[in-house]
């Protein structure tokens, strides 16, 4: 008998991945932290590792690289599940020495299973649409701006006066090139409620998927009063050092939602919360980053999460690419924006005139607006006044990106129709979940207004 090791910090996910695996003949043990994992490696030495890399005590890059340097285990199969928004852990990974690396928002145990028949049997599993693979012979690029003068930024933040700067992956080896991707919805199985399935699956995983729907309905009155709860508590502290116990306590349901969400097959839920993850993760990792932009887009995302919990329908249709403009005379600042948008996997239209915005505002409808407030000609305030007297951008959303976080400013972002702002220096993930919020939000109204 064939034996895996899981080691992933919510205990949930790992015994539904455990239940599984068993079922399909494998001797499993599950470990809740990295250090568990890296110590239980050595003791049960298994035929393949399931490793998530955001995990405590050890992280699952460190973990690979200290067993990657042990002769006993530099050909143990390590499949690693990752946030799609944290691409330079991708890299970070396969450098490391994984096998072949998921994106756990659309990881389905199917999946699973199969690379881990392909990979024990003694060669690669095919990448599905949901993995990423290393490039063996060009660098891919990744999206991992340095810190190292004031002319290049860090991976977290912008400041007007920089711009982020790329730089290449370190190359690997392995299977055929395959770029990372941020998010991929699951395959579709449109308007078949909350027990649809995947055409391909066999009985056993389509009532294994059964099963895992219903459960995740029958959770989420719970699932949002922990988050609510959390969410209540970190905001009603008073210090940095007050909040960090409430920011973890809500970081680690946001990352356990992540992951059951996508096994469950609630794509849209699942890329919310995957991105809204990272963004607690780099708060609690720099507590100076809490201000009131931020904890605004934190609250915001989880009320829009309660939002989409009223909607039962399972692995929705693939949308359309938003249409996105950025208006911002600031070349630089439109980069920025531009690149955390790209970490949504959202392209933007960016213009510097606003005479110009406010012409393709005329002519197309747009998904979502980002608009800076000081610009020659017409300031932002009046161009987002004018908006809204078109007929085609009358309710689209636009949102401020501005240095003005002063009262006044606030209230006229307001009263000129903005719906929300973003303070400079933005973090880029909040400006990806600030944008995922509202795109996703547009995408889901119909059915809401449907149902």
């Amino acid at each position: 008998m064939k034996k895996i090791i899981i080691v992933e910090d919510d205990p949930i996910v790992g015994h539904i991945y455990q239940t599984r695996l068993e079922k399909e003949g494998y001797e499993v043990e599950t470990c809740t932290d990295g250090q568990k994992g890296f110590y239980r490696i050595h003791e049960f030495h298994p035929d393949a590792v399931l490793l998530d890399l955001m995990l405590p005590k050890m992280n699952g890059v460190d973990i690979l690289k200290k067993i990657r340097a042990q002769s006993q285990f530099q050909r143990l199969p390590v499949i690693v599940f990752t946030n799609a928004y944290v691409p330079n852990m991708i890299q970070e990974a396969f450098g490391a020495g994984a096998t072949q690396v998921f994106n756990k928002a659309t990881l389905t145990p199917r999946q699973v299973i199969d690379a881990l028949q392909a990979i024990i049997q003694g060669g690669y599993a095919p990448a599905p649409d949901n993995a990423t693979t290393p490039t063996p012979h060009a660098p891919t690029p990744a999206p991992s701006p340095s810190i190292s003068s004031p002319e290049t930024l860090g991976e977290s933040s912008f400041h007007s006066s920089a711009a982020p700067a790329r730089h290449h992956a370190p190359q690997t080896t392995g299977v055929p090139a395959r770029a990372p991707v941020m998010y991929t919805p699951p395959p579709a199985a449109h308007a078949a409620g909350p027990a649809a399935t995947v055409p391909s699956l066999n009985s056993d995983d389509a009532e294994f998927q059964a099963e895992m729907n219903s459960a995740f309905i029958q959770a989420k009155p719970e699932i949002l009063a922990g988050l609510r709860k959390a969410l209540q508590d970190f905001s009603k502290a008073q210090d940095d050092q007050a909040r960090l116990p409430h920011l973890l306590e809500l970081y680690r349901k946001v990352h356990a939602l992540t992951s059951s969400a996508g096994i469950a097959g609630y794509g849209y839920i699942a890329q919310m919360a995957a991105a809204l993850e990272v963004l607690l993760k780099e708060l609690y990792e720099k507590p100076k980053n809490v201000n009131a932009s931020t904890m605004r887009t934190v609250a915001h995302s989880v009320d829009f999460i309660g939002e989409m919990f009223k909607n039962d329908e399972v692995n929705p249709a693939d949308p359309a690419p938003a249409e996105i403009l950025v208006v911002d005379d600031e070349i630089l600042s439109r980069r920025a924006i531009s690149y955390a948008l790209e970490k949504a996997t959202l392209k933007a239209v960016s213009v510097e005139d606003p005479n110009v915005a406010l012409k393709l505002a005329t002519e197309s409808r747009y998904d979502l607006i980002f608009l800076d407030v000081q610009m020659p000609n017409m300031d932002g305030f009046e161009l987002c006044t004018r908006i809204r007297a078109l007929p085609l951008n009358k309710l689209t959303p636009i949102i401020f990106v501005t240095s003005l976080t002063d009262f006044k400013s606030r209230a006229k972002s307001t009263l000129s129709g903005g719906n929300d702002l973003i303070a400079k220096p933005f973090m880029f993930i909040e400006l990806s979940v600030k944008a995922l919020t509202y795109v996703l939000r547009s995408r889901l109204a119909p059915k809401q207004r449907a149902a």
